[in-house]
């Protein structure tokens, strides 16, 4: 068995409450509900994927209560926080997104190609995020962008965040950053 931040990869757990979660590979919100017994997939960033009745599902570490266990606190900006803080938060935020089949994150990967912040005149804050994925048929990209939008919008001054999968230029394995080679074997 393979210990993974404190978990082990099939270790069983009743859930402690009932949970949101994000099904795998759909991206769509489900209610787990308390005593389901769920395994332990992977633990990576601030999120754990589990197993549960045959289907996959990732926890967010604000609701890693439900298992039992410390919950990681949503982080968030001060409301007088700069465009350039703002923007790091961001960027901060996806490197806690992970592929639930791959252990690095997305910025590392290379699958993040650009990130937009604009202001409406309403003041609310917009964020765009350019994404693409390992191989257009990959099916992990609805619950990457939908753990990215959760974590985006942990801060107050930012009020939408629009995911847009693009395809051009094809990522490649280029793209990733060289401790991301290391991690995968992939010198």
């Amino acid at each position: 068995m393979q210990q993974l931040d404190g978990l082990y990869k099939g270790q069983e757990m009743p859930l402690q409450r009932d949970v949101d979660a994000i099904s795998i590979p759909f991206g769509k919100s489900v209610t787990l509900t308390e005593d389901s017994v769920v395994s332990v997939m992977q633990a990576k960033g601030s999120t754990v994927s589990v197993a549960y009745e045959g289907r996959l599902f990732l926890i967010e570490g604000s609701d890693l209560d439900a298992l039992g266990l410390e919950p990681v606190p949503r982080p968030t900006l001060p409301e007088d926080a700069s465009e350039e803080a703002i923007e790091q938060f961001v960027w901060d935020q996806l490197r806690t997104c992970f592929d639930p089949e791959i252990p690095v994150n997305i910025v590392d990967l290379g699958l993040v190609y650009g990130c937009r912040l604009e202001r409406l005149l309403s003041g609310e804050r917009i964020v765009t995020i350019r994404m693409t994925l390992t191989a257009p048929g990959c099916g992990m990209g609805d619950v990457i962008a939908e753990d990215a939008r959760r974590k985006i919008l942990g801060a107050p001054q930012i009020a939408k965040v629009h995911v847009e999968t693009v395809f051009d230029p094809p990522w490649s394995r280029d793209m990733m950053t060289e401790e991301a080679r290391l991690e995968l074997g992939m010198f």
